[in-house]
């Protein structure tokens, strides 16, 4: 049998007549799918998700889209989180599976445009622990808190993201000057939190992440706990309060439902009246212990634990990270960089301070003698006497002051400073557009041209559940580079005592300061103009010069004509008494300085030490007592309450920063009184331009140095003071 070749294979059979369908083939096999088409289809399907969800898809209404605070509810975040961190972790994953090699583009102007829907998520979230807070959102922050802290290590610790930052970090001279400031601030922030690491560094740097994050919710729970607390009075206790003090007080107590009662409110605007103007001594220490001992009470609320594991694992982190402690790894980035120069600067002011609370110690003493007053001096003593000084010195009852300052027309004051500074107007919109609590007020910001700007909220009043203190908060930046412009939203968040029904609002001059102080933070953000978000955040020891400076605008002839009004007799603040205020404004300086300075150097002395072992509970009194701070004056912030250090990384080892911004504030001071004209508006502009508008576009010593053309002078911070200029 022979074998021959291979049979052909026939040909398909044809169609048989009339059948003119075509020929199908089977298809060439398609690839297995790409993980960036894995990634692609879930991030769609979250999408999705995501745009139904009220805390996560894009604010509508007016105005560019305004949040929904109406649509609060507590329960419903933890789902809100759980879409919002996936997504974000999505879209991170598509810019780093991104098949074209890196460029801005495709690589950092995409990493600013991530995160959308979470960001919304938190920043809803965030008005409810700062100012609505209750055990259950206490719960979801304690819960959350470290699964988002893990999210951004996550994105940090991406080894295919981070190159292809450095890629573009590499061959950042090819790009314009601000696309090159927000790649280098983009990559250094990388390296800062740990993306050069090691994968076992790495895990432990995270770790160590979400453990803070936990610790941070818990501090806050516990002074929140503390400071939702008041001191009753009765009808025997209410000896040197102002009718408009005991108004305030009844108005406190009644809505704690005591009736025929008083209460002080352990926060600062009710504390410090008291403490001021009180003749009842053991009420005095009674208040005065409460308010400085929040957070130091050997109970459920003692922070002492809590604050040594958080000092703990910063040092940790710092020398995972490659840093000599944690000052230095959270100074990098600022301006002063170095924690020896923040040192130089606080121990430069220090001593002129000590000597000047000697000084008023002394003179205070003087008047407690007659009194009758039992030796020694104790710090519950000295804001009582020390106005009775002011008094006796210059004629300055500060009963006297608070009839011109109604809050009310302290809002209008700071928003017409801004007017006649920046040509910005505030019309007010309240009731247009949701707000979280009934008694927010929201103003339309618009420039010359009648152009919009952004909006402004104001919530002014204390509240159980809202932290002490004044703060800004923003809710959204000013950006263009997705080509579509996003106008700023942003706050004031005030504790004023709220008066009786139909009773004005009548608040200190401090206050009114405080009240300027923020509201210049409010105009840091709303006359923004960078094109990245990434731009807007500028360091830390920068960040308080815009808001300080907005101070000095408060007694200045203009403001006191228009606004600071009698709230009687319709009045203006007479010149007489702004000339005893400005005579005595470096009164009582040493307690002011020795009070703040204080808490920035045991801040520091804290963040100093490399393996961050203390006792929290002996710290404090030892770092006062090795620099000779007097025992009269407690620190602004005692440790078992210092939210600023313990409520985030925010100001941990930059507490100094305050100081080191009133340095450019006091020299800006002197360039309008240089001008002749505190409204001048030739400094006005060139403080828009250089300062407020760039955000971190530019470096901010080289910003400084082009308002001023030089550098700041320290001389001008000792003068404002009232300190001693060593040549």
């Amino acid at each position: 049998m022979s074998c021959g070749p291979a049979p052909k294979p026939e040909p398909p059979a044809s169609p048989p007549p009339g059948d003119d369908k075509p020929v199908v083939t089977a298809p060439a096999p398609r690839p297995p799918p790409s993980k960036r088409d894995h990634v692609l289809a879930h991030l769609a399907r979250l999408t999705a998700i995501a745009n139904q969800d009220p805390f996560l898809a894009a604010w509508t209404g007016p105005y560019g889209g305004v949040p929904p605070w109406d649509k609060l509810k507590v329960e419903a975040f933890p789902r809100a989180f759980e879409v919002g961190l996936a997504l974000t972790l999505d879209e991170v994953e598509l810019i780093a599976e991104t098949p074209e090699p890196a460029n801005f583009e495709n690589t950092i102007a995409a990493l600013e445009n991530t995160g959308r829907h979470e960001n919304r998520a938190e920043t809803l979230f965030s008005i409810m622990t700062g100012n609505l807070s209750t055990p259950e959102v206490q719960a979801v922050d304690k819960e959350w808190s470290p699964k988002m802290a893990a999210a951004r290590d996550k994105i940090t610790f991406n080894d295919r993201l981070f190159a292809r930052v450095t890629a573009v970090y590499a061959a950042r001279d090819q790009l314009a000057a601000e696309q090159r400031r927000l790649v280098e601030l983009r990559y250094d922030r990388f390296v800062k939190a740990g993306a050069k690491l090691s994968a076992d560094d790495k895990a432990k740097v995270g770790k160590i992440n979400e453990e803070l994050a936990g610790l941070f919710a818990e501090f806050s729970k516990k002074v929140l706990a503390d400071e939702n607390t008041w001191i009753v009075l009765g009808e025997n206790d209410l000896g040197g309060l102002s009718a408009q003090l005991k108004a305030s007080y009844a108005a406190a107590a009644a809505e704690r439902k005591l009736d025929g009662k008083w209460a002080v409110v352990n926060t600062r605007s009710s504390v410090d009246p008291f403490l001021e103007a009180s003749s009842r001594r053991d009420l005095r220490e009674q208040v005065w212990k409460a308010f400085k001992g929040r957070g130091d009470n050997a109970g459920d609320n003692d922070t002492h634990k809590t604050i040594a594991r958080i000092v703990k694992l910063r040092a940790e982190r710092a020398q995972l990270l490659g840093y000599a402690s944690h000052a230095h790894w959270r100074m990098s980035d600022t301006m002063a960089r170095d924690p020896a120069k923040a040192k130089e600067l606080m121990m430069r002011v220090w001593p002129a301070a000590v000597a000047r609370v000697g000084e008023e110690v002394a003179d205070m003493e003087k008047l407690a003698k007659r009194d009758g007053l039992k030796l020694p001096f104790e710090p519950w003593d000295y804001l009582y006497y020390a106005e009775k000084v002011r008094k006796a010195k210059y004629d300055v009852d500060q009963n006297e002051l608070k009839p011109y300052f109604e809050l009310g027309n302290m809002i209008a004051a700071s928003q017409w400073m801004a007017e006649k500074l920046y040509g910005i107007t505030f019309t007010e919109i309240t009731g247009t557009v949701p707000v979280f609590e009934p008694r927010m007020r929201v103003w339309e910001v618009k420039d010359k041209a009648g152009a919009h700007v952004g909006l402004f909220y104001g919530d002014y009043f204390a509240r159980k559940g809202k932290r002490s203190g004044a703060w800004a908060q923003g809710y959204r930046s000013h950006e263009t580079f997705t080509g579509q412009l996003k106008t700023p939203l942003t706050s004031n968040n005030n504790n004023f005592v709220p008066g009786a029904p139909g009773e004005p609002v009548l608040i200190s001059l401090d206050d009114a300061e405080t009240l300027f102080h923020e509201f210049g933070h409010a105009l840091h953000g709303l006359l923004s103009e960078v094109s990245y978000p990434g731009l807007g955040v500028t360091p830390r020891d920068f960040v308080e010069y815009p808001s300080q400076v907005h101070e000095q605008w408060v007694l200045t002839r203009p403001i006191l004509d228009k606004f600071a009004k009698h709230y009687k007799t319709g009045k203006p603040m007479p010149q007489a008494l702004v000339d005893k205020v400005t005579r005595s404004s470096k009164f009582n300086q040493g307690y002011a300085t020795v009070e703040y300075l204080s808490a920035a150097i045991v801040d520091m002395e804290l963040h100093t030490r490399p393996d961050g072992v203390i006792n929290p509970e002996t710290f404090e009194r030892e770092t006062l007592e090795r620099i000779g701070a007097p025992k009269q004056v407690a620190m602004r912030h005692r440790l078992p309450q210092f939210n600023h250090l313990f409520a985030s990384d925010a100001y941990s080892a930059g507490y100094y920063s305050y100081l080191w911004s009133e340095v450019m504030d006091a020299d800006t001071r002197e360039a309008f009184a240089e001008a002749g004209d505190l409204f001048d508006p030739g400094v006005a502009g060139k403080l828009r331009k250089f300062i407020l508008s760039p955000g971190n576009s530019t470096d901010r010593a080289d910003a400084y140095r082009q308002f001023r053309g030089r550098d700041p002078d320290v001389a001008a911070l000792l003068k404002k003071r009232g300190f001693p200029i060593k040549k």
